[in-house]
């Protein structure tokens, strides 16, 4: 059933006159008759009862009226919500590693609380899984610290993050440098993007590192939070992201050590390639941007 006609007739159901009719829609009234006659065909029976240049409907048009004014309400409503794309409204998914994690999710729940009908669901994992999850659609947003090696992913540069060496804070050290000698006493704290950060940082300033593999290995833990508590408690060294260490509460027992060659890591910010993003997602990609450049 044509919801042009359908319109049309609604119309002069409920003017009772074709003049009237033609120009509420801007049609010919010509038109307005064509229009309930390919009706009327469609549905294979009369919808109006003529009589000289006035009607009534009949029967069965008193019914068409009362289902179709509900269904065109509907319709209208229908196009209305499917256009309503509000910024501030709705789910938006996110995954990222867990030190810049740390410092954005705090952030956006600023803005979640000044906006009561959005919702940040926010998952921390290494590159790998983010990367996936994108391809899959499962998430809307990633945050990487590697170009996304799967086609299919759009990312672009959004900031640079220091690498830090980070030991325990020993007063009675009396020695104003880290040597290699060390760090294999203290051994190595290592977790899930341990081995990477190490590479990064350690072979740009240790001419004795060969391989994280080869460090003394004094313990592993995935929970970004935790990291840096065996460290303080004098039991390893470890690297990490800025913004990690910045985040532990017990400063005062952790040292960040000075390197002659520092070292930054690259983040990206990741989507699907060729989504047409929802302006939740993109007033939240504006959001980040702001809060990491």
């Amino acid at each position: 059933m044509n919801l042009v006609w359908l319109k049309t007739f609604c119309e002069l159901a409920k003017q009772k006159h074709f003049t009237r009719t033609a120009e509420l829609l801007n049609m010919t009234q010509s038109g307005v008759s064509q229009h309930i006659k390919k009706l009327e065909g469609s549905i294979g029976s009369e919808l109006l009862f003529r009589e000289g240049k006035s009607f009534t409907l009949t029967e069965t048009g008193k019914r068409l009226f009362c289902e179709a004014t509900d269904l065109l309400d509907r319709f209208e409503n229908l196009q209305q919500v499917i256009s309503h794309d509000p910024a501030d409204e709705g789910v938006v998914r996110i995954m990222s590693p867990g030190s810049i994690g740390s410092y954005l999710y705090p952030k956006l729940l600023e803005r979640q609380a000044r906006h009561p009908k959005l919702a940040y669901d926010y998952r921390f994992a290494p590159n790998s899984d983010i990367e996936q999850a994108v391809i899959d659609d499962r998430i809307d947003i990633g945050l990487v610290t590697r170009v996304p090696a799967q086609q299919g992913i759009a990312s672009v540069v959004v900031s640079r993050e220091s690498l830090l060496l980070v030991t325990p804070n020993d007063p009675s050290d009396p020695h104003d440098e880290i040597s290699w000698e060390r760090l294999n006493q203290l051994g190595f704290i290592n977790h899930p993007d341990g081995g990477h950060h190490a590479q990064l940082l350690l072979s740009e300033n240790f001419e004795e590192y060969e391989h994280v593999d080869l460090l003394p290995q004094s313990g592993f833990i995935n929970q970004i939070s935790l990291i840096l508590e065996p460290v303080c408690k004098g039991l390893g060294f470890t690297v990490l992201p800025q913004h990690a260490v910045e985040a532990y509460p017990k400063q005062e027992r952790i040292k960040i050590q000075p390197l002659n060659h520092p070292v930054s890591e690259t983040l990206y910010l990741c989507h699907r390639k060729g989504k047409v993003l929802p302006n939740r997602v993109s007033k939240t990609i504006e959001v980040i941007n702001r809060y990491l450049s």
